[in-house]
């Protein structure tokens, strides 16, 4: 939200009160407060019929600082509030020398300087500014409509770039840009976002968390050029400022504060195939998309059912349509049989045509308003209405509603939807409408998660959400939601998948080929790449089918060429999905993530690491062409072997069963040697991939995991003179090391390898 009218003025009906004169600092063990003034307080008199904002300056943890601007402290907050981790007493320590107060928590500080104007400065652990609130950056201001808002302004350095606040398809570098954090249904076409987090990244290696669950609003140097400005309608706006130096290191302290992403199972990896929306299908319809798959060689792991196994108009009643799937309990047995894991459709609401309408009217559990009259309208389904997720009892019988469904066999839910949530209702905790507007979908995807861990085990439970706030990352695994099917599409799904990456997501998916419309065979074969190089692959669509057979020959191929090599990659993969699950850092990961210190990184939106040394560029051009930058080093293509050495861009042009796919220097793939499946034994003779570096003193090490993402076996490679030695430790099984020259050798225990 803009306040002022140009550099000079504010606008019209806005009054601003800036926090101006330091009144007084208090020590208060680990943190301090202050007041500021909003104006020189030049005799007793000037102390009279004007405001005080109240400043604590606190660590939650080590490595953050957080700042509370407090206007009125006696407004009520009914929450909710985000579920923050941290020590109770405080990390930091307070140092005072003169009007001199310094709050350090381990790398970062934040000093305020009691003879000068009110200005907090963050500074690192070598001295250097990393940003501050200077004057006329901590306010509150009230409007002509009689709305109360605070703000805050963190200063940008000289080419300093902002990213993250979520899932957004806009332009990836949020410079310039106005962003409200607040839920909506808006495809990936728009300004509005599926997944809003109040959390952005800086290219200085910094992160800034505003812990607050309601609308917030971030003007990214389009307000002031030279800050990043966020305001709250409150009295209160509460600022988390997270230290690196590299921005792994924000990610981390930053996921360690909100939550870490849980660990999916290793065979929700591989293809989910659907039966898209609003096309028909039965069961003869299932069982022919996966015969065909078998029969073309095309490795499958999950069906999901769509929307309609349900009956129309009774979204949800949780119960199979007994005129289309008449023997739910068969027909899951029979998918069984052929391997698969079964996912099914839910969503939030409960129309009014549904069974479960009146049952949950009467047990309270559906939102009301204000007047006592349940809320409802007949957007998306007739009559609907909301789950009171915030009653306990609410949520106990939400989950009893799908455990049924686990029991018939299905394994885990695409929660879907969770944006739409009125502002007009009571909610049975009495939390404020506004604050539980973003904050729902946390409280509908953990009551779902946290089911599906007790029924099927930790370690077992997976969603396919559409919906997140911050700490939502700690249920995987998320989707774009709805795209379009073209190059375009890819493009900005992709975009959005990496901002909603630096907003601490580790996993993240797409439907391939696009949702809405039927994609050209063109945007489908290289959406299939592109969509089994990311960390989990559906085949979904609205009105079409997405089985490849359906875009011709060539897209069988190239769906089965990539499903094969996904499942050879799942050692490597896995590992960083458990390193997702240890540390927050994602899975998929924007070239700037891995290589903060090149500035030609820090822009690019059209490719990615996938883990630390696989760097991916989807092509998306129907003729192949494909622009892609290489960091510095050797890179080696690990489909062709061709070798390539940066820093430098390159033109390429790639056929339908090919892509940029550059393995990094030093790097040690573990290749799986079944690809029939991605939870496979692993260490049943694996492939090492190594590509060495000229250096003399070449070292490299690799862990295996294990199904449950802990270390199984770790192997170490040495350079000795012109061979490489690679020790095996924790296995006494065969593996074979390959060398990217073609050099390779099978052994047990330790293997040497000629190098050239």
């Amino acid at each position: 939200m803009k306040f002022t009218d140009g550099f000079w003025l504010v606008r019209d009906g806005v009054q601003l009160s800036y926090a101006t004169e330091v009144r007084d600092v208090r020590v208060e063990s680990k943190r301090f407060t202050t007041h500021a003034s909003v104006k020189r307080v030049t005799r007793r008199g000037d102390t009279l019929n004007a405001p005080l904002l109240t400043a604590h300056c606190f660590s939650p943890a080590e490595g953050v600082i957080g700042v509370r601007i407090t206007h009125h402290a006696g407004k009520r907050h009914p929450g909710p509030d985000f579920a923050l981790a941290g020590a109770d007493d405080g990390a930091g320590e307070v140092r005072q020398e003169g009007p001199v107060t310094d709050l350090t928590s381990g790398p970062l500080s934040l000093r305020l300087d009691r003879s000068a104007p009110f200005t907090l400065t963050f500074r690192d652990a070598d001295g250097r500014e990393v940003t501050r609130a200077d004057a006329k950056s901590t306010a509150f201001a009230t409007t002509g409509d009689g709305a109360h808002h605070l703000l805050a302004r963190l200063s940008l350095g000289v080419g300093e770039q902002i990213y993250g606040l979520g899932e957004r398809f806009t332009p990836f570098v949020k410079n310039g840009q106005v962003v409200d954090v607040w839920q909506a249904d808006g495809g990936t076409s728009s300004e509005q976002a599926y997944k809003n987090i109040p959390f952005y990244l800086s290219s200085r290696g910094y992160g800034v968390f505003v812990n607050h669950p309601g609308k917030v609003s971030f003007e990214i140097g389009s307000e002031s050029v030279g800050q990043v400005q966020f305001s709250v309608e409150d009295q209160t706006l509460e600022y988390y400022v997270v230290a690196g130096p590299t921005p792994k290191d924000v990610l981390s302290r930053y996921t360690a504060l909100t939550g870490r992403p849980a660990l999916p199972p290793a065979w929700s990896f591989g293809l989910w195939l659907s039966t898209s929306f609003t096309t028909d299908y039965d069961e003869a319809t299932v069982t022919s998309f996966v015969d065909g798959m078998a029969e073309r060689g095309i490795p499958l792991s999950v069906f999901h059912f769509d929307c309609f196994w349900m009956r129309e108009y009774q979204w949800c009643d949780f119960t199979w349509d007994p005129d289309v799937f008449p023997d739910p309990e068969g027909m899951l047995a029979r998918l069984k049989e052929r391997g698969l894991k079964v996912s099914v459709w839910i969503n939030p609401y409960i129309a009014q045509k549904s069974p479960l309408f009146e049952e949950a009217a009467a047990l309270g559990h559906l939102v009301r308003r204000p007047d006592g009259d349940i809320w409802q309208w007949d957007l998306w389904q007739a009559g609907m209405a909301l789950v009171d997720f915030t009653s306990p009892e609410a949520r106990a019988w939400f989950q009893s509603k799908l455990k049924p469904l686990l029991d018939q066999g299905v394994d885990c839910f695409k929660t879907d939807f969770g944006e739409r949530i009125p502002t007009d209702v009571v909610w049975h905790d009495g939390s404020d409408p506004e604050r539980m507007h973003n904050y729902y979908s946390h409280l509908y995807n953990r009551t779902v998660f946290e089911l599906l861990e007790k029924e099927r085990g930790q370690g077992e439970a997976v969603v396919f959400a559409r919906s997140a706030t911050a700490g939502g990352q700690q249920f995987p695994v998320h989707w774009g939601g709805d795209c379009w099917s073209s190059f375009e599409a890819m493009a900005e799904s992709l975009r959005g998948g990496l901002s909603l990456s630096l907003s601490g997501f580790g996993f993240w998916s797409h439907d391939i080929g696009g949702f809405e419309g039927t994609p050209d065979p063109s945007v489908f074969k290289r959406w299939l790449a592109f969509g089994l190089l990311s960390s989990h692959s559906r085949l979904h669509g609205s009105s079409s089918y997405r089985v490849p057979w359906e875009f011709g020959e060539e897209a069988v191929d190239v769906a089965r060429r990539f499903t094969l090599l996904k499942h050879r990659l799942m050692p490597y993969l896995y590992g960083a999905a458990a390193e997702a699950h240890r540390t927050g850092v994602p899975m998929m990961r924007p070239m700037l993530l891995e290589f903060p210190g090149d500035p030609a990184c820090r822009p690019l939106d059209r490719q990615y690491m996938l883990g630390p040394d696989l760097l991916v560029a989807p092509v998306l051009s129907e003729d192949g062409e494909v622009e892609v930058y290489v960091p510095a080093g050797t890179w080696t293509h690990l489909l062709t072997g061709e070798r390539v050495t940066g820093p430098a861009w390159r033109t390429e042009r790639h056929g339908y069963e090919s892509l940029p796919l550059y393995v990094r220097e030093g790097a040690v793939l573990p290749l799986a040697a079944d690809d029939r499946r991605p939870d496979g034994d692993w260490l049943d003779r694996p492939t090492l991939l190594v590509h060495p570096s000229a250096a003399p003193a070449f070292t490299a090490e690799v862990t295996v995991p294990d199904l449950t993402g802990e270390p199984a076996a770790t192997f170490r490679v040495r350079r000795d003179g012109d061979a490489l030695r690679v020790t095996a430790v924790g296995t006494d099984r065969p593996f074979t090391v390959q060398v990217a020259d073609g050099a390779s050798a099978e052994g047990v225990g330790e293997v040497t390898v000629p190098v050239g």
